[in-house]
């Protein structure tokens, strides 16, 4: 049911969530300004030999995870109260993201190097906040069927 807006709401979620997957999340530089490597969700590439380092990987399948479980949360919408579930499972898990990304980026930038972010590791705060406009309009909706029922 895409019409409701919480629908929607998931569904840009999802979409953001899969370009985040896809995109560089920052990128490392020396103290001149040089690039050392770039930082991807499922691996780190160093920019003069382009090896990958897999250490992030973890970031990776959290993100598939929330994406996966947000783009389920939308064909849910007759189970109101698993979707609220799902919503707030997902918010917490992006929580976790953002503390692990935190960790992978103090592990892996050391003393030389500093860390730039891009436009794409804020996505994952917007999904969080598209999620939690999808957990009102739910509640709002469970809320409305609620008071209908009292006055049957």
């Amino acid at each position: 049911m895409i019409q409701r807006i919480q629908s929607l709401y998931m569904l840009v979620s999802t979409i953001l969530g899969v370009v985040c997957l896809s995109m560089p999340l920052g990128y490392f530089t020396t103290q001149e300004g040089e690039r050392v490597s770039e930082f991807f969700n499922l691996w780190t590439r160093s920019v003069e030999t382009g090896a990958h380092d897999f250490s992030p990987w973890a970031l990776f399948a959290l993100l598939v995870l929330v994406t996966t479980l947000t783009f389920l949360g939308i064909f849910l919408f007759t189970r109101r109260a698993l979707q609220m579930r799902l919503l707030t499972l997902c918010m917490i898990l992006l929580v976790g993201y953002y503390l692990y990304l935190g960790f992978c980026i103090y592990l892996a930038k050391g003393n030389d190097y500093t860390y730039t972010p891009s436009l794409t590791a804020a996505f994952p705060f917007v999904c969080i906040v598209l999620d939690y406009l999808a957990f009102r309009g739910i509640l709002k909706d469970e809320l409305l069927v609620r008071s209908l029922d009292r006055l049957r």
